[in-house]
């Protein structure tokens, strides 16, 4: 059974909770996309383990940041000036333009050091080194230096770097439960996001195929993770956002900082606009409502129901930014339960005012709610519809019929 779990919203959702919670009972973990920035904090017998990146075994199709990824990262966001992006520096945008470019290097090139010094000779010196001393005025990197580095990361990962699609496909076969974990979210999606406000893949449903190599017809469920309210990093629209101290209080609350980048992220009421475009976009079947506890102490709580633009009601966000950042959002109110929460285990000792919240977050974003997180620990959990053994019938059901 193949799950895809995607994020809802300008990620950061929480989605290593879920991840680690669902991976329990998974056979195989496949990372389909995204870079050397994301971060995971994940809490398991009441430790904090803070992820940046897990070793794992390495496609020999995934792609390297090379040495001038991160330099001409942060070189090209200084010459953007005010309309920097609010990249992390780590190289990947420039990784994914040269993938592009057909001239990226991948984990395979590692084990071939004849071809990787070739490769270096002509993308370092005729391409990059220009470009660092002609156009930024800075040192040029040295081939000799960088394919001693990297000939010496193919010597340490060479046993760990496999093609795996034959090793997917007999996963596939044996009906093994396979977990596709993506990073960032579906506004962050280099097509369907905020652009060009946006992360350098497609962190979507339909980027989760291409960068797995599985195909639609295998997968039996999409599973979106939704935080209970609405952050983002960097810049770009954020209709929702609160720019007061309600929204500093949140912040605060919810520990609203990134576990790699420390970046202070920001925050905003829940967008059921964004989440009814992404339920839509991916396919979703499922969501994961995450921190459902930091909303606690509020009173009221505000949904997004939609834009106002020119006059007009907008249902979902639209690909001009400049329109949506300058709507106007439509907001429903709804009580808060003014108590903790974190101690509930089973959906009827919800206080009946978050019960009726997450019932109308699963009406607006048009697909139900199955696991909503209450704390950090992987015990701090709810099953909204009778546990992890009812969505995987209810998976293998829908995918059946999907097959049909």
């Amino acid at each position: 059974m193949v799950t895809i779990l995607v994020g809802g919203q300008w990620g950061d959702e929480g989605k290593g909770k879920i991840i680690d919670l669902l991976s329990e009972n998974a056979s195989m973990v496949i990372r389909s996309q995204g870079g050397n920035n994301a971060g995971h904090t994940v809490v398991n017998a009441g430790q904090e383990f803070r992820f940046h990146l897990i070793p794992s075994g390495i496609s020999d199709r995934a792609h390297l940041i090379m040495p001038w990824h991160p330099i001409l990262d942060k070189l090209e966001e200084e010459q953007r000036g005010d309309d920097r992006l609010g990249t992390t520096w780590r190289g990947i945008g420039p990784a994914y333009a040269d993938k592009i470019r057909r001239i990226g290097f991948r984990a395979g090139d590692l084990l071939k050091p004849r071809f990787l010094e070739k490769k270096l000779g002509f993308v370092l010196s005729k391409i990059k080194n220009p470009i660092l001393q002609e156009l930024y005025h800075v040192a040029p990197l040295d081939p000799q230096a960088v394919l001693a580095e990297y000939t010496a990361y193919g010597e340490r990962l060479g046993p760990h770097i496999k093609d795996i699609f034959p090793i997917v496909q007999d996963a596939l076969a044996r009906r093994d439960r396979v977990l596709l974990e993506g990073a960032q979210g579906s506004m962050l999606d280099l097509d369907f996001g905020t652009y060009p406000y946006v992360t350098s893949s497609s962190p979507t449903a339909g980027g989760a195929l291409t960068g797995s190599g599985i195909p639609p017809t295998a997968v039996d469920l999409t599973m979106g993770v939704f935080k209970a309210y609405t952050t983002r990093v960097g810049y770009g629209p954020m209709p929702t956002e609160l720019t007061d101290a309600l929204g500093e209080q949140i912040r605060e609350i919810g520990v609203e900082y990134g576990t790699t980048t420390g970046r202070p992220r920001r925050v905003g009421w829940f967008d059921a606009v964004v989440a009814r475009y992404s339920v839509a976009l991916n396919g979703i079947g499922s969501i994961a409502l995450t921190k459902l506890d930091v909303l606690g102490e509020f009173d009221p709580i505000r949904i997004c129901t939609g834009y106002l633009n020119k006059g007009e009601l907008v249902s979902f966000p639209m690909s001009n930014i400049s329109h949506l950042k300058h709507s106007e959002p439509v907001y429903e109110t709804l009580s808060g339960w003014r108590s903790s929460i974190a101690d509930v285990r089973r959906p009827e000792d919800l206080p009946k005012a978050a019960r009726r919240y997450i019932d109308r977050l699963g009406e607006l974003s048009g697909a139900p709610i199955d696991i909503v997180s209450v704390g950090p620990s992987r015990d701090q959990t709810i099953w909204m519809q009778g546990g992890p053994e009812n969505l995987a019938v209810r998976q293998q059901q829908e995918g059946r019929a999907r097959q049909r």
